[in-house]
């Protein structure tokens, strides 16, 4: 019997690009003009250097000057989006854990679901605005659990994670990050990149040995109120019913 194909057509790299630039003119409106300026630029400074050079040079570097003008207009289009992504991100609930999205590619255990919630009893049942959530992330240079929410309440979600990963991973470097603007502390667009910039201390088979001791924490032990997707804010309706 002929194999069934069910699976959509992945879209190709400029239908990629098309996507992400929808996407990101809903943060950044500018973003259109500020990458036409990068690609003339580009193209302009090539194209004077092959009239410089003269002869072949001229020729050559007109055919590489388009490519390159394009290649500039994504770069672009990459790091404002990055910025405007981040930009919105900030103070939302569950920016940590969007914030690790990716980061796995880069040698890291990391889920964008958190560890732990402290619900704010005070606010609606499908709104997390003013809990303090932890987020754990592990790689080689050891286990790193990063807080939000209010500062007091998030530290003491901190602490009390710490303990249970010293638990079944005695000996392992433990991290403790709280997000914010403070001397002390790490803003989301800075988490990616902070990590991949720590040192290396476990090996990447420690590192695994010790994601498997992780998972045996399981999930959320604090009071999410049933039928709540911690990092979305919303209430999972198809949970409650089950119920």
């Amino acid at each position: 019997m002929a194999k069934e194909t069910t699976e959509a057509k992945k879209p190709g790299r400029f239908a990629e690009i098309r996507q992400a630039y929808s996407a990101i003119k809903t943060l950044d409106a500018k973003i259109g003009w500020t990458m036409l300026a990068a690609a003339l630029v580009t193209f302009a400074v090539i194209v004077g250097l092959g009239f410089l050079l003269g002869g072949l040079w001229r020729w050559y570097l007109i055919i590489i000057a388009i490519p390159s003008a394009l290649l500039a207009a994504v770069f672009v289009m990459n790091r404002r989006g990055n910025k405007a992504m981040y930009g919105a991100l900030e103070g939302r609930a569950g920016a940590a854990g969007a914030a690790l999205q990716g980061v796995g590619k880069r040698g890291w255990y990391a889920s964008t679901e958190p560890v732990a919630v402290d619900v704010n009893r005070a606010a609606k049942p499908s709104d997390l605005a003013g809990s303090a959530m932890v987020f754990r992330a592990l790689g080689r240079p050891g286990v790193v659990l990063i807080g939000e929410g209010p500062k007091q309440r998030a530290l003491k979600l901190l602490k009390a994670e710490e303990k249970k990963v010293s638990r079944v991973a005695p000996g392992v470097p433990i991290h403790l990050w709280v997000i914010g603007d403070g001397d002390d502390e790490v803003k989301v667009s800075k988490i990616s990149s902070k990590l991949t910039r720590m040192r290396p201390v476990l090996t990447k088979d420690e590192a695994s040995v010790v994601n498997k001791r992780l998972k045996s924490l399981g999930g959320l032990r604090t009071g999410v109120p049933a039928g709540m997707d911690p990092t979305r804010a919303r209430v999972d309706r198809k949970a409650m019913k089950g119920k």
